[in-house]
């Protein structure tokens, strides 16, 4: 049994660790037009420098769940910390390169080391830590990561200011979080913060798989679904006759804060409600956010429409990790992870090319509400869940 100040220490470092997947897009954002100017000679480069953000999704799609296999085969602390090296040593790359390929490469690699991260983390979660204690931790988890992206958003604007590779510096944070893992991170099997057993040959436990498939077509839905806003807000914005840049950031932001307050209540509410009646309120909270988005045409009102959106994903995501850890064992926790982590991803990437269709078929307000009507639909579908259901899945 650990103390309660390596407790503490771990807890800080797995949050800390968290933030770094918000990074992954937001930190470079801002330099993506200057990108596309230095590199404007590279046939292609409007959408080769789009791919700088999305490329690093299809990676973590690709490889989250081979990461999973190997670390519930080998174990999660040394991947890990390859992982957190991988992504310090792969983002600051953008600081040094002179070509675009190369720049994609080192986008792709982050996409790998993200994969790893979040499949490790999510793993080490369920082997630390158990009940109520877990729910509380994976609420404060999100809350860490919506405020990392509010933060990181604001960071990488400025510094996209001076030049657009400095946001690039950001990612060398992970350098420092390094020796904290070292220190506070035990391998599950040694010991862990709550005393945890070794973990056992995969071949001994059987998956059920209807769950999981369940869980990890909602993690795409909803992901695929959501990104409709960051995608696609700032020309929505420009569309209504509101569309300074600062005031797509300002509506993201406040839509990050609101997420970090409500993934903070989420350990309370998960104690009195079974993980479909929490996908209910939080895909009930995205349908109104999203109606709401659909109808607004003043500042107020989308910065309204955003805060509800951010309580009801402030609610999704920590369950849908609460769920996956719930139907999973030791051994076969990683493999879990990573696959509920590449549904999620698969999400991000594919959201532009399911919007965009629609969008310049129909129109903004139209598609918004198609989206609002599929997030409906799957809160119906987790409600029936629900109703059958006397305790958690």
């Amino acid at each position: 049994m650990r103390t309660s100040r390596s407790v503490i220490g771990c807890k800080i470092t797995l949050l800390t660790v968290a933030t770094l997947t918000i990074m992954a897009g937001t930190t470079i954002s801002p330099s993506l037009p200057a990108i596309e100017a230095h590199f404007a000679d590279v046939d292609g480069v409007k959408l080769l420098s789009r791919m700088v953000l999305t490329l690093p999704a299809l990676f973590v799609a690709f490889c989250a769940p081979l990461i999973g296999g190997l670390a519930d085969r080998y174990g999660r602390l040394r991947l890990l910390i390859g992982s957190i090296l991988l992504y310090g040593l792969s983002g600051i790359s953008g600081l040094f390169v002179d070509s675009l390929p190369a720049l994609l490469a080192g986008r792709a690699a982050l996409g790998i080391a993200i994969g790893g991260i979040m499949t490790l983390t999510t793993a080490l979660v369920g082997d630390y830590f158990s009940g109520s204690e877990r729910e509380r931790y994976l609420g404060l988890q999100q809350a860490f990561t919506g405020l990392g992206g509010v933060a990181f958003v604001a960071a990488g604007g400025l510094l996209a200011d001076y030049h657009w590779r400095a946001p690039f510096a950001i990612y060398a944070v992970a350098f420092a979080i390094i020796p904290a893992a070292i220190a506070f991170l035990t391998e599950p099997g040694r010991s862990t913060p709550n005393g945890g057993q070794a973990i056992d040959p995969p071949s001994e436990h059987a998956i059920h798989w209807l769950p999981v498939a369940a869980l990890c077509a909602l993690a795409f839905l909803v992901n695929m679904i959501f990104y409709f806003i960051p995608s696609q807000l700032p020309f929505y914005l420009r569309a209504v006759g509101i569309g300074a840049a600062s005031n797509a950031g300002f509506a993201l932001g406040l839509h990050n804060l609101v997420m970090a307050g409500s993934a903070l209540a989420y350990g309370r509410l998960r104690a009195r409600l079974s993980v479909p009646a929490i996908f209910v309120i939080g895909l009930c909270l995205m349908t109104l956010g999203f109606v709401l988005v659909a109808f607004s045409t003043t500042m107020p009102s989308v910065l309204f429409a955003m805060a509800i959106a951010g309580a009801g994903l402030g609610l999704t995501i920590p369950n849908l990790m609460s769920g996956i850890i719930t139907q999973s064992s030791p051994a076969t926790r990683g493999r879990l992870a990573g696959m509920v982590t590449a549904s999620m991803f698969i999400g991000h990437f594919t959201s532009p090319f399911a919007s965009q269709p629609p969008i310049e078929a129909v129109g903004f307000q139209e598609s918004y509400l198609a989206a609002a009507c599929g997030l409906a639909a799957l809160a119906i579908i987790c409600g029936a869940i629900a109703l059958n259901r006397k305790s958690g899945v």
